[in-house]
């Protein structure tokens, strides 16, 4: 993993350009195969004060105890624009990864994977830097179309974007609002959602998204 893949500090236009470029080396086409993983990781970045800090959680997989958590924090580079999130969060995502010892299989991120308008969302771009399979898990709609997904917990509908199947929008908890789960890189539509309903428990967001959440806001 390269320790600065590009610089951060580009003005929207050149952010733009670069997703375009980058896009086209997400792989959405090579299953996470669920039953090899031992570690998996949560991903989440909170910003105030224009400081940006980043919070990592490894877990044991399938089981979800808590391995490792490592934090990060950086004056934000990026101004908030919708669709370039990963401008903002990208920097410090990586100087939180830095700090691991643990190396998960794969990642969960708050956050969009190809369900993003140009189709690279921060679960693709710093999925690409971890070379390693990334699926974001968004708690709002972003852009498309989609039904309601049945009421009970693995309920689904896909989520649609200029005739193209960017997602699903999954019922995590019954009777709860559903999330929208996304490849990231490296990853499958069908593979990612498995694999966020295998690390949901009780609540709506996987296990460690909250934590890493939870880490985050504590820092």
């Amino acid at each position: 993993m390269p320790l600065t893949p590009h610089r951060w500090d580009l003005s929207p236009t050149e952010a733009i350009a670069l997703q375009k470029e980058l896009a086209a080396q997400i792989d959405a086409g090579s299953p996470i195969t669920i039953d090899d993983l031992k570690l998996v990781a949560g991903v989440d970045v909170s910003v105030k004060n224009n400081v940006s800090r980043a919070a990592i959680v490894v877990m044991t997989f399938p089981d979800l105890a808590r391995v490792e958590a490592v934090t990060a924090q950086i004056p934000t580079p990026f101004p908030y624009i919708s669709g370039l999130l990963s401008f903002r969060e990208g920097a410090v995502i990586l100087a939180a990864r830095q700090k691991l010892k643990a190396t998960p299989d794969a990642y969960l991120f708050d956050g969009m994977g190809i369900m993003h308008p140009r189709r690279i969302g921060v679960a693709s771009h710093i999925g690409l830097w971890f070379d390693a399979p990334t699926v974001g898990v968004g708690k709002t709609k972003l852009l498309g179309d989609y039904d309601e997904p049945g009421m009970q917990k693995g309920d689904f509908s896909p989520l649609m974007h200029k005739d193209e199947y960017l997602g699903d929008v999954l019922r995590t908890r019954a009777k709860v609002k559903p999330v929208f789960v996304s490849v990231g890189h490296k990853a499958t539509t069908e593979s990612a959602r498995e694999f966020v309903l295998q690390c949901t428990t009780r609540y709506r967001l996987p296990e460690p998204i909250r934590a890493a959440h939870n880490t985050a806001g504590e820092f």
